[in-house]
């Protein structure tokens, strides 16, 4: 467990440095995001199966910094599907590429794709446990006003729970720039 944290802190660490000028010169962004997320566990089925997969609204806060061809955010978000008892929290580090932005200079429709790391707490019936996530997005922001981006994007992300497989999102974002 210990080895587990000590990597993930300094994944975190070396993407803080490699981005160190660009949070001094680019874009601060607070924002909100909804999300229709799908999780895939075992809550108490034969032999280990991964036997339920519970969709619900996931809703989140971000912070994040970006420049014309790079996206770094700490997300936290929250899910919690009452119907089959199933909720998580995670917290993750996203490190996104605007790909057509950095290769055209575009300022009004930009996708992206990219990475995430981070650590969740799953419960249901009988189960709370931890772990760590790690995975990619893919998505396009747009521009609507100056200081507002809009973002839309799918998050995918594994995780080493012995009980919880993976998460899937569909998120909707906006973010206030400043």
């Amino acid at each position: 467990m210990v080895k587990k944290v000590t990597i993930a802190f300094l994944c975190m660490v070396l993407g803080a440095t490699l981005n160190a000028r660009e949070i001094s010169t680019g874009d601060k962004f607070l924002g909100l995001e909804v999300g229709a997320a799908t999780v895939q566990a075992d809550t108490g089925g034969f032999f280990g199966e991964l036997d339920h997969e519970g969709t619900d609204v996931e809703l989140g806060f971000r912070l994040g910094v970006q420049n014309e061809a790079w996206r770094t955010t700490l997300i936290y978000d929250y899910f919690d599907s009452s119907d089959d008892d199933q909720n998580y929290e995670k917290g993750m580090l996203t490190l996104d590429y605007y790909f057509l932005e950095a290769a055209q200079g575009s300022q009004m429709f930009n996708p992206y794709i990219g990475l995430n790391v981070g650590y969740m707490n799953y419960e249901s019936t009988g189960i709370d446990e931890n772990g760590f996530l790690y995975g990619g997005q893919v998505g396009v922001t747009f521009n609507v006003m100056e200081s507002i981006d809009v973002d839309l994007g799918y998050r995918y992300s594994l995780t080493d729970a012995a009980q919880t497989d993976h998460i899937g999102s569909v998120v909707l974002g906006i973010n206030y720039l400043y």
